[in-house]
């Protein structure tokens, strides 16, 4: 059977990490999507409110997470996949909060995820198209970041994932970065071929994909391998709400928002053997704490259907 995954936002704590991951283990994961962008903040980081925590050297880093990983591992828990600090770049923001992102959050986010022994880090995309005028000269600004970080990538076997993303213009949502398939594919191989390594790959979000009209099953299958990693998570096709699947209808009569069949279907056909990681963090902070573990089973069990219906 497929592996399950979910994040450690709201469920592993830093000062009893073992907990956390022993949670995880009792509902049925054996893979965590460990949640470093908790560690600085998106809303902060627009903000140019820094919290210095990547000031810290590479060593006293691995210090730090020295206990998620023996937890991890105590606990029977594969991480699997981990997601950098985003934005990795702010737009019209401060070049000193830009040149910390990039030279140290960045490269440092890299030993972690070495250390923590995780093959996949995902990483967001710039959202500059709207301020250059075109998604080609976007794609060019986050291409230079990705050759910044590949050598690194390819020393240290991990494959950087992009994710699709949405944006947002005049109240509206509209495609982000790497909602485009055909180009993903063109650049993840040209790329590939570039540093002959797999030092970039794919993560597909399912709210993302759900909120901008992608169609989940022909886009898995032009993926085909490239697909790494997964983001699994609901909404209303309204706003990105990372809520348990199934949760959300367009009718009275229960059909979902979103399109759970379609994107089983194309884990199918390409045949994924990968990890099925929620990112359903909000989900497990809205539930009363003593529900925590029951909510983190049910999801678990969501998993497990899905899980179910893709190896048929």
């Amino acid at each position: 059977m497929l592996k399950l995954g979910v994040q450690t936002q709201n469920v592993v704590k830093d000062d009893h990490p073992e907990e956390g991951f022993a949670m995880l283990a009792r509902a049925g994961f054996s893979c965590a999507d460990f949640s470093l962008n908790g560690y600085l903040k998106n809303k902060d980081i627009y903000q140019s409110r820094l919290n210095r925590f990547f000031d810290q050297s590479a060593a006293e880093l691995k210090a730090f997470f020295t206990l998620h990983k023996q937890g991890a591992q105590a606990a029977g828990i594969k991480i699997n996949q981990m997601h950098m600090p985003y934005p990795i770049y702010v737009p019209n923001g401060e070049k000193e909060v830009n040149d910390y992102l990039w030279r140290e959050v960045a490269p440092k986010s890299m030993e972690i995820c070495s250390f923590l022994e995780c093959p996949y880090i995902v990483i967001h995309g710039f959202k500059l198209a709207k301020f250059l005028g075109s998604e080609d000269r976007e794609w060019a600004e986050t291409e230079k970041f990705i050759d910044f970080i590949a050598p690194m990538a390819k020393e240290k076997e991990i494959t950087i994932c992009i994710e699709n993303l949405y944006d947002g213009i005049g109240g509206h949502l509209t495609e982000g970065p790497c909602c485009d398939v055909v180009k993903a594919v063109e650049r993840i191989d040209r790329i590939n071929e570039k540093y002959h390594a797999e030092v970039l790959g794919f993560c597909f979000d399912t709210g993302h994909a759900n909120l901008v009209g992608i169609d989940f099953e022909s886009f898995i299958v032009a993926l085909g391998s490239r697909l790494k990693v997964l983001h699994i998570h609901d909404n209303d096709g309204v706003s990105d709400l990372h809520q348990i699947p199934f949760t959300f209808t367009k009718t009275r009569e229960n059909k979902s928002s979103t399109d759970w069949a379609g994107f089983v279907r194309g884990l199918k056909q390409i045949g994924f053997q990968g990890t099925l990681s929620f990112e359903t963090a909000p989900v497990v902070s809205a539930f009363p704490e003593v529900m925590k573990q029951d909510a983190l089973t049910f999801i678990a069990r969501i998993g497990e259907y899905f899980a179910g219906e893709a190896e048929k």
